[in-house]
């Protein structure tokens, strides 16, 4: 005696069948859907349809294998947690991390650099120094004028490689250099006045009202990376004050507490440079850092939203998002 399957039985065969065929033509034997269409005579909806299906069921999966060194969770995690747009995370083999990270910015950053016209430029930074010396030259972009957003700090030949980097990321952009050749930090506020008296002075920081990307340096509020106290740049005593009424980082050179908060001091009137308020009209604000030195600053400028893109080294991201201890936050909504 034979014994017949059930035509539900068969159906669900038959229909397993299909989606096995169709599914190994499209993904292991790269037959286009027009070509699956005309071989098995199927229509190119159903094909369509087909290979959905197919994914529905669990007979085809989708595995992305992330290279070793990328770190796209992480990204994640700081996107989600810290309220930025977008988040780079990179491993820095060198021993330098400001060598590292500004030639990884340089990669990243260059074809986001092509659609805008003015471009700040915070050309004291180490780091950012490095990505101008790294950027590929030249690039083809609208950039007009690339404009430093801070005076000259520290010994003539850090200002030096300052007007150089300037001139480098002008150059890869195809743009004009705008330079801010005053110092950065004055001793007291009839100096700061002289200085933005002199017209080149109130040309360049006007055209930072327009920026359409700023690159801001971010550090902690103390005498850090290569500068000296006396060398165009606050004293020991005056940053000892700013950190007792509760400044944790510096945006080019402008105060913030823990939370983000401006923090006006002073000290403001001792600064030829950017306001916070020309950082918030940006219309992208990029922070390249990273480092213990600079954690706490940087999860500072992000709480207060003075950032939206971040190139940072996997110690700094982990720290950022919760995941080493005191990690500096937990959620969006949690900020301080």
């Amino acid at each position: 005696m034979s014994t017949r399957t059930a035509p539900r039985e068969s159906a669900d065969a038959d229909r397993l069948r299909l989606m096995v065929v169709v599914a190994r033509l499209y993904h292991i034997h790269r037959v286009s859907q027009r070509q699956i269409s005309e071989r098995l005579g199927l229509s190119p909806a159903r094909v369509s349809r087909v290979l959905r299906q197919a994914e529905v069921d669990g007979i085809v999966s989708t595995v992305v294998a992330v290279p070793e060194g990328l770190y796209p969770d992480l990204e994640d995690a700081v996107e989600r947690l810290c309220g930025v747009q977008e988040a780079h995370v990179v491993e820095v083999p060198s021993p330098d991390l400001a060598v590292g990270l500004g030639r990884a910015a340089a990669r990243l950053l260059a074809d986001a650099m092509s659609s805008h016209a003015v471009v700040g430029f915070t050309s004291w930074s180490r780091t950012l120094q490095h990505m101008a010396f790294a950027f590929p030259a030249p690039l083809r972009t609208a950039t007009r004028q690339v404009v430093e957003m801070l005076g000259d700090l520290g010994s003539p030949l850090l200002q030096h490689s300052a007007a150089r980097a300037t001139q480098a990321m002008a150059s890869a952009l195809g743009a004009d250099p705008v330079f801010l050749r005053t110092p950065g930090v004055v001793a007291t506020p009839e100096l700061r006045a002289a200085a933005l008296g002199d017209p080149y002075v109130r040309s360049a920081l006007r055209l930072l009202d327009s920026a359409d990307i700023v690159l801001v340096g971010v550090g902690p509020p103390d005498v850090h990376s290569q500068l000296q106290a006396g060398d165009s740049y606050f004293s020991p005593e005056q940053l000892a004050e700013v950190r007792a009424a509760g400044a944790v980082s510096q945006l080019n050179q402008r105060f913030l507490d823990r939370a983000g908060r401006r923090l006006e001091t002073p000290l403001d009137e001792l600064v030829v440079g950017s306001t916070l308020d020309q950082v918030a009209a940006a219309g992208r604000r990029v922070v390249v850092a990273g480092g213990p030195d600079k954690q706490e600053a940087i999860a500072a400028a992000l709480r207060g939203g003075w950032v939206d893109t971040l190139v940072t080294d996997v110690t700094t991201a982990r720290f950022l998002a919760g995941e080493l201890p005191d990690g500096g936050l937990v959620s969006p909504v949690t900020r301080v």
